[in-house]
């Protein structure tokens, strides 16, 4: 935790000369890079976004009494610009109730992108790209007692390479080249082509994804997330599966997934969900819980999401109630909170425009 503090100094120092610099003179040019992208930026495009962000509450087990104050995790967030072309994201793990990490495995992911043209080009630690919205949620927007077990159990974040083509605002294509998430050795990586659409009311993200799980052996996935958007109203359609041998495809291993939302206005989101989710006792791979291995895991239940301050959305209740065919009878009530460091630091150097 002191180096953490130490590493939070700095951060604020640094930002907080950035910004006096830009006081100073705030049209004074960047120094041309040799990386061809020789463009006179306003150096306030390049003061990073920080951001502290958690989440914590009290849940309880309706079936038996039992229960506790908590927190999910508490997160920080850097994002940012080295020149026009080269841009950075970071996001480590500080403390979560999920995992016990240290070091480059509690970082979730790390990476530069470098963009030309309609072509990114990203090298690090990724998130791994699976076509499902359940599966594509914050952490932070997705509670435990209502995702499926692939959600939960699934390591998505490896490290690797990712090309992305974005043909335009709304469609991109992205194939990423990395560690598998399956791996029980060294020399086992994961294929995984995506894509992502975006019409009126219609948002495609599918994928295919292939990840070795031991030598020669590989789990098929083709993934296939569906969100609908009529005003306030909002409903994922999801279908996952998986197989290693492709004649059992489709009867092993899958989800499907029903969440309807609601939201009036910028106040209040009401959601529920339906998940069934199948999972053979035999399969070569493990992303399911033991105990519910070999049969049909049922989990559904709604909440609601309440943002105190238009003008802050930064800040969020919730609560929700989640059941499974298993007994699990679970209401958790909470508070989610951000901390914008970059803001802060901007108005303790008088910056206006934030």
């Amino acid at each position: 935790m002191r180096k953490l503090f130490v590493f939070l100094g700095i951060v604020m120092m640094t930002v907080g000369s950035a910004v006096s610099a830009q006081e100073v003179d705030s049209t004074a040019p960047l120094q041309k890079s040799s990386w061809g992208d020789a463009n006179e930026t306003d150096i306030a495009d390049y003061i990073p976004d920080i951001i502290l962000d958690t989440r914590s509450g009290y849940a309880c087990s309706l079936a038996d009494g039992a229960g506790e104050f908590g927190a999910t995790g508490l997160y920080l967030d850097i994002n940012g610009k080295i020149s026009p072309r080269l841009s950075y994201s970071f996001n480590h793990i500080i403390a979560a109730n999920y995992l016990d990490a240290v070091g480059f495995d509690a970082t979730q992911w790390l990476n530069l992108t470098y963009s030309i043209g309609s072509f990114d080009l990203t090298a690090g630690k990724l998130s791994t790209n699976m076509g499902n919205f359940e599966y594509d949620a914050d952490v932070l927007d997705a509670y435990f007692d209502l995702n499926s077990m692939v959600y939960n159990m699934l390591d998505c974040y490896q490290w690797g390479l990712q090309a992305t083509w974005n043909h335009s605002d709304s469609h991109s294509v992205a194939f990423q080249f990395t560690n598998s998430p399956l791996a029980t050795g060294s020399n086992q990586f994961a294929y995984n082509l995506s894509w992502r659409g975006e019409w009126e009311h219609y948002m495609p993200y599918w994928s295919v994804n292939l990840w070795q799980h031991d030598a020669g052996r590989y789990m098929k996935g083709l993934n296939l997330g569906n969100r609908l958007n009529f005003g306030g109203f909002s409903c994922d359609l999801e279908y996952m599966v998986r197989a290693t041998d492709m004649k059992r495809f489709g009867k092993d291993d899958f989800n499907l997934i029903l969440a309807p939302s609601y939201s009036f206005g910028e106040w209040v989101r009401i959601f529920g969900k339906f998940g069934w989710e199948r999972t053979a006792a035999d399969l070569p791979y493990d992303l399911a819980y033991e105990e519910y291995k070999g049969g049909d895991y049922l989990y559904y239940g709604g909440g609601v999401e309440y943002f105190p301050f238009k003008e802050n959305r930064d800040i969020r209740l919730h609560a929700f109630w989640a059941l499974n065919n298993y007994g699990d009878n679970i209401l958790n009530i909470g508070l989610r909170w951000k901390i914008d460091a970059t803001s802060i630091i901007k108005r303790m150097f008088g910056c206006k425009e934030l």
